[in-house]
């Protein structure tokens, strides 16, 4: 698994690079499991503030390596086990992402296409070069992009999500940022810049308040209105209740005394 991807820390900013552009940087097992194994390592890190996923070569991930997808056709069964397999090991990880206690930035210099695209979606935020695109097709090949459907339908109107689905086209950067998928956009040359900055903004916040604020943000979505608000209300007293919450509340109310 040497070489499939590569980790730097620096000013509690981890920066994950997907590091196989021979292959268009595909999610194949080993590239999952060690994907897994180095968010399971950040996620225990104390240290770490903020995560940034990139990727080498002209694409961000060109999704599951479909060499490896065949070859599970060899088996008895037709592939229907190994399949399996492999569809729950990805799917595990993009809720691993979801769930990791740091913000996860996507940044994305290239396509991203299937799973690739699933990979990308399934970070908190996307910092996109204006020159990136993105595609759920699958479905050229006649495979309908099931397991992708359910990261790019938490970023996407549902309308919008089925019609790249089920066309297969894909959407441009730019197009991407004015629907809400892409979060900033830079030029290819600005593309690590703008990532880090928003990174660094991050990484100056309490780091208490941003755990537990991205849990709850993640919780409520998708829940009725009656119970976000219960989960919110839960986290908000957490929230208030740190130490760290209550100086900074004080400092303010101190300041807005002292202007007074």
């Amino acid at each position: 698994m040497s070489g499939l991807l590569t980790r730097t820390d620096d000013g509690g900013i981890a920066t994950v690079t997907l590091s196989s552009p021979q292959t268009l940087n595909a999610l194949s097992s080993a590239m999952l499991e060690k994907l897994a194994e180095t968010f399971g390592a950040i996620g225990s890190d104390d240290s770490i503030r903020v995560v940034i996923l990139a990727a080498e070569g002209k694409a961000f991930s060109a999704g599951h390596d479909l060499k490896e997808m065949q070859g599970c056709r060899t088996a008895n069964d037709k592939g229907r086990s190994a399949l399996t397999a492999l569809f729950d090991r990805c799917a595990l990880l993009m809720q691993q992402i979801a769930a990791l206690p740091q913000p996860v930035i996507a940044q994305v210099q290239g396509v991203a296409t299937a799973a690739g695209c699933q990979l990308a979606c399934s970070c908190d935020l996307i910092v996109a070069s204006e020159t990136a695109r993105f595609g759920v097709n699958g479905i050229n090949l006649g495979l309908f992009c099931s397991t992708p459907a359910v990261a790019l339908t938490r970023r996407l109107a549902p309308a919008i999500a089925f019609e790249l689905l089920a066309t297969g086209e894909f959407l441009a950067a730019p197009r991407a940022h004015d629907l809400g998928l892409v979060n900033r956009l830079a030029t290819p040359d600005r593309l690590q810049a703008e990532t880090l900055a928003l990174a660094a903004s991050i990484a100056a916040k309490d780091p208490d308040a941003i755990r537990i604020g991205k849990a709850g943000f993640r919780a409520q979505i998708g829940l009725p209105l009656d119970q976000a608000y219960r989960v919110a209300t839960d986290v908000m007293v957490e929230n208030a209740l740190l130490a760290a919450t209550a100086q900074g509340i004080q400092a303010f109310l101190d300041r807005s005394a002292h202007r007074g």
